[in-house]
């Protein structure tokens, strides 16, 4: 994981006026606004279905059901990003806290956080805690053109 100030800049890029039209006020505050929803209420924190999670802001795929894990923190938890680039990394210090802040790199929303060295069974020893809310399954294995990046 590599943190970044300054990011390249996000290839879908809309006015504010416009997020407000295509987000309900809920996915709005948390995508566009780094809000957090409540833990234990969004609809993929204990799912288990197979597929792919997708930014519900623009589409583009970031997590697959194959990195992700019951943390048992009422946010989905997956141990690494679906490929490289589908996410960047910012400091966050708010809350009097230290965590690094996950964005999609195709649309710059808030997704979650990054948290390392807790502990858990997974390859990397990382949790990605995303909200439900900045998420879209897209069911069914995930099948690759071979342009396409990703890992399998």
């Amino acid at each position: 994981m590599t943190t970044s100030e300054t990011p390249a800049a996000p290839s879908v890029v809309k006015p504010d006026a416009q997020w407000r039209e295509e987000l309900s006020a809920a996915e709005y505050q948390v995508l566009r606004k780094a809000g957090t929803e409540r833990p234990f209420t969004g609809e993929y924190w204990d799912s288990t279905q197979e597929g792919v999670y997708e930014c519900r802001a623009c589409g583009a795929e970031l997590f697959s059901s194959r990195e992700k894990f019951s943390s048992h923190c009422g946010w989905p938890s997956f141990f690494a990003p679906l490929a490289d680039g589908t996410v960047r990394y910012l400091h966050d210090n708010t809350m009097g806290m230290k965590r690094v802040e996950v964005r999609c790199t195709a649309c710059d929303s808030h997704l979650g956080h990054l948290f390392e060295g807790e502990g858990y069974d997974t390859p990397t020893d990382e949790r990605f805690c995303i909200n439900s809310i900045c998420l879209t399954l897209r069911e069914g294995p995930r099948e690759l053109s071979p342009e396409a990046p990703g890992k399998d």
